[in-house]
């Protein structure tokens, strides 16, 4: 179930550069989208890395869920919009939940992780 968590990061984030014009829109107007679209998608990748290593798991799955609580406005703000982001309402209201469930996958993991792992 980590692995697969990690994987789904690393996937996420490595499509972030490689086709970056699909998260572009979801960047509010008075952000650099280029820059988010590529930060945080090297954060993803270095955080799906981190869930790999017993050493690094708990942060990096603290780190996915409090990036994945930070991406949840946008992915509102999207199911809101005349036109969403993402293609049409019923796909951003299916996206939304989707966010409910990396952010819950993100804390169990997290939480079932002990405060000083080891390998």
């Amino acid at each position: 179930m980590t692995i697969a968590f990690a994987i789904l990061m690393i996937v996420a984030g490595v499509v972030h550069f490689c086709i970056p014009e699909t998260y572009a829109p979801f960047i509010p107007v008075w952000m650099p989208a280029a820059a988010v679209v590529y930060v945080s998608g090297a954060v993803e990748i270095l955080l799906g890395l981190g869930c790999l290593f017993s050493k690094t798991r708990r942060a990096a799955t603290l780190g996915i869920l409090l990036l994945m609580i930070a991406f949840l406005p946008l992915h509102v703000a999207d199911a809101l919009k005349e036109s969403p982001a993402i293609g049409s309402h019923a796909i951003a209201l299916v996206r939304l939940p989707l966010q409910f469930v990396l952010i819950a996958w993100a804390w169990y993991i997290w939480r079932k992780q002990p405060l000083q792992a080891q390998l």
